[in-house]
């Protein structure tokens, strides 16, 4: 079966993938047989955090691209609380920014 995975390298930072086997994968990382990201100096070791399965390799690959283009804060949330809990979370986002810069504006007319 497909998977997506995160890995938490041994520096603090994710690296997202994808495979066919999952634990295949993963000693290829350990190793420093995978991607060229966690064969870097002082990315290993690395740990699983997070994997989810998919009946097809061409989900597994459009969701690991999803993923990367997320911020840390966001796959933190995922790998902690799941799916349900990454739904909304960039309009959650956008919406708090709105009102932290509405918020300046009105100060610095007060104060203007």
């Amino acid at each position: 079966m497909p998977y997506v995975y995160i890995l938490e390298c041994a520096d603090g930072t994710y690296y997202v993938g994808s495979t066919r086997d999952l634990d295949l994968r993963l000693a290829q990382h350990q190793l420093g047989q995978g991607a060229a990201y966690t064969r870097r100096t002082g990315r290993r070791p690395v740990t699983l955090r997070w994997h989810a399965e998919f009946e097809r390799m061409d989900d597994a690959f459009l969701w690991e691209k999803q993923i990367q283009g997320w911020s840390h804060a966001k796959r933190t949330l995922l790998m902690e609380e799941g799916f349900e809990a990454v739904r909304g979370w960039s309009r959650r986002q956008r919406a708090a920014k709105r009102a932290d810069g509405a918020a300046s504006d009105i100060e610095g007319e007060a104060t203007g």
